[in-house]
This record gives structure tokens, sequence and C-alpha cells, in this order.
């Protein structure tokens, strides 16, 4: 991508400011063959814009641009610009140039090396941006954006264990509460572990998350996914049942999860009036389709559909339409399927539009629940969207 000529104008319009008096201070000194005068170079780079030649006049200006005490905020502009525009490699560049400089004093190196980071972090070379952020986090003016950065990288590379340290560090420095974050990462240990089946560890972890945040939601459903495992059911529901008073837009991820709870313990009785009593009280789309599946099973087609119907009469919802229609084509003749089948389809596209999960911050929607949003990299801000 290459830079407009309104992008460089207010990094070469100082540049036209500072010629006379370098002219002056140099006293006409003669540059050696590869290099240009001020003035000279100004009026170059000026004429490579003027004629739509921006990436020529970033070449004039890089080459003329003395680094000393005056210019090394222009440097740093300069190459936070590339880096802005995706021009990556053009900042690596340019910031190393700048540290390789002996006259620059300890923070503007250390400014340099932040800016170089920061390069490496967006080019994807995570080790090099790892070695300069440890370095910059020993420096108090620097740490705190040093180890806000070195969290990203270790949140990308999914190394939990130096995430949770560097979290801790970083909460330290900002004074800042990160106990859910550190939650969530003992949470991405315990899934990793529960994967390969070892239960053991994945309580320890899960232990650990609720020792950092006891209201940790997540931990809560995998808790619940522990037990079930081992095959203690009742502990898993109540497990399970925690999201209720964490989080009661969640009962949707742990509807089915209990409902199977009950049905593996063979108690017919408390699944009915646990979804009875909860659906009262929370009235969610998610808990009433459960409870329709479970009013079928339990007294009957027909007796499913009298509730979905009564259901939709108070809150419509497409969802709900969707039950009826797979109700009712249980008892429909042949003659009638064809119509609800179509009915049916039709249907299915307007509740596509109204599943899924959003970001409350950033808008982001998915299909798949993400603890860590991937549009605006914030914990525990997707939620599954509103059911209509």
């Amino acid at each position: 991508m290459s830079f407009s000529s309104q992008d460089l104008l207010w990094l070469l319009l100082p540049l036209a400011a500072a010629s006379g008096w370098f002219a002056a201070r140099l006293e006409h000194k003669r540059r050696d063959a590869k290099s240009l005068d001020l003035p000279s170079a100004y009026f170059k780079g000026l004429n490579f814009l003027l004629n739509e030649q921006p990436d020529k006049a970033i070449e004039v200006f890089i080459r003329v641009l003395e680094v000393n005490s005056e210019t090394v905020e222009t440097h740093l502009a300069l190459g936070n610009l590339f880096r802005r525009r995706g021009e990556v490699e053009r900042a690596i560049r340019v910031h190393q140039n700048l540290i390789a400089r002996p006259t620059l004093d300890k923070e503007q190196r250390s400014l340099a090396l932040l800016e170089l980071g920061q390069d490496y972090f967006k080019a994807g070379l995570f080790d090099r941006a790892e070695n300069l952020f440890l370095e910059l986090a020993e420096i108090r003016q620097h740490s705190e954006q040093a180890l806000g950065l070195l969290r990203h990288i270790y949140q990308q590379e999914k190394e939990w264990d130096k995430a949770i340290n560097v979290t801790r560090k970083l909460a330290r420095v900002s004074g800042r509460n990160l106990d859910n974050v550190i939650a969530h990462y003992y949470c991405e240990l315990a899934e990793q572990v529960f994967a390969k089946k070892n239960l053991v560890i994945a309580r320890a972890y899960l232990k650990q998350a609720f020792d950092s945040d006891p209201g940790c939601l997540r931990a809560s459903i995998l808790l619940g996914d522990v037990e079930a495992e081992e095959g203690n059911y009742r502990e898993a529901i109540k497990a399970w049942r925690q999201v209720e008073e964490q989080d009661a837009h969640y009962l949707s991820e742990v509807a089915e999860r209990i409902a199977n709870g009950f049905r593996q313990l063979k108690d017919e009785q408390g699944l009915y009036d646990y979804f009875h009593t909860t659906l009262q009280r929370y009235g969610g789309v998610a808990l009433a389709l459960t409870f329709a599946d479970i009013v079928r099973a339990r007294d009957g087609v027909e007796a499913a559909q009298k509730f979905v119907v009564d259901w939709l009469r108070r809150k419509p919802s497409v969802h709900g339409l969707h039950q009826l229609l797979a109700l009712n084509l249980e008892r429909a003749k042949d003659s009638a399927r064809p119509d609800l089948l179509l009915l049916k389809g039709i249907i299915e596209e307007l509740r596509a539009q109204h599943q899924g999960y959003a970001c409350s911050q950033c808008g982001f929607r998915g299909k798949s629940l993400h603890w860590l949003c991937p549009g605006c990299n914030r914990w525990n801000t997707i939620k599954p969207v509103q059911e209509y």
C-alpha cells in the first residue's frame, strides 16, 4: 500500500521549515556523493509528491533526514505511519535505522525499541517482539505498555502459563483488576487437558480459575463437563446451574447439558420441574424449546404443540414457530407435508438470522461462542444474540 500526498505533507513540511536552519548550520558543507543537501532534498521530495510518486518521496525523506535530537520524533512518526498503513517492512527499516544511531539517549532508544517491537508484532515476528518487550518491561516508563503487548503475544501463541505470569505483573503495574482475565487463561489450560481426558489436572486448573474469579461462568460450564465425563451427573447439573446466577444470558449454553444430565439420572420429574420453574423465571427461547421437547417426551406431540402455541401467543418467535412446524410435521397427513416442509424451509432461513453470537463491545458476530472476541480482543464480551 502506497502513501498519498496528503499523508506525507505533514512529514515533509517540517523539513522545509528546517531546511534554512540546517543549511546555515552546515554552512553549505557538501555531503558525500550519495547524499543530498537538505533544501534540495526537500524540493526533490516535494516534486515527487506533485508528480504522484509518493514512494520516491519517502525514499528521499529517509535518506536525507539526519537522525539527531531534533528529528527523532519525526522518524518515529514516519515509522508509525508506515506500520498503520500496513507497510511493516518499511516501518522496521526506519526504526532499525533509528536504533543504530549512537546519538540517541536512553529514552529515545527505548521509544524506538517500543515502536520496533510493535512492527515485529504486526509482522507476526513474535519471538523478536517478545525479546524487545521483555527488555522494555524492566523500564518503568514503558513497563505497562510492554507488559500489555506481551500479554497479546502470549494470547496469540496460546502460551497460557506465560500469559498468566505477565498479566499478574501487568495488574500490579497498572493497578487494574485482571483476575477475570487470569481465570480465562486457567480455563484455556483446563480445556487443553480436558481434551486429552486428563480430568485430574483439568479440575486443578478450574480450581485456580475459581480462585482468581469465583464468579467465572466459563469455569462453571467446564466443571460441569468434567463432572459429566466422570459420570457425576448430579454434580454436573449443580455446576451448570450456577450459570443462572452468574449470567442468565448464557442459559442457552447449558440448557441441553442440564436436560441430558437429568435424563442420565433417569429423573424425569426433576427434569420437568427444573425447566418449568426456570422458564417461568427467565423466559428464554432456548429454555422454551428445550421444555417443548420435554413435554413431547412426557405427554406427547399434541401437548407439546399446545405448549408452543401458548408460548408463541405471549412471545412471538421464529424459533418457536420453527418448533411448532416440526411438531405439526410429525402428525401431518401426506397431502399436507409438502406445504409444511416448504414453510419450514422459509422459517429456517429467517431463523438463521437470529442465531449465533455477538460482541457487546465491537459488534463482531459469529456462529460459535468465542470467549476472547476476535474483533476487539476482549474477554467475555460475546454473548448469544437476542432471541426472536
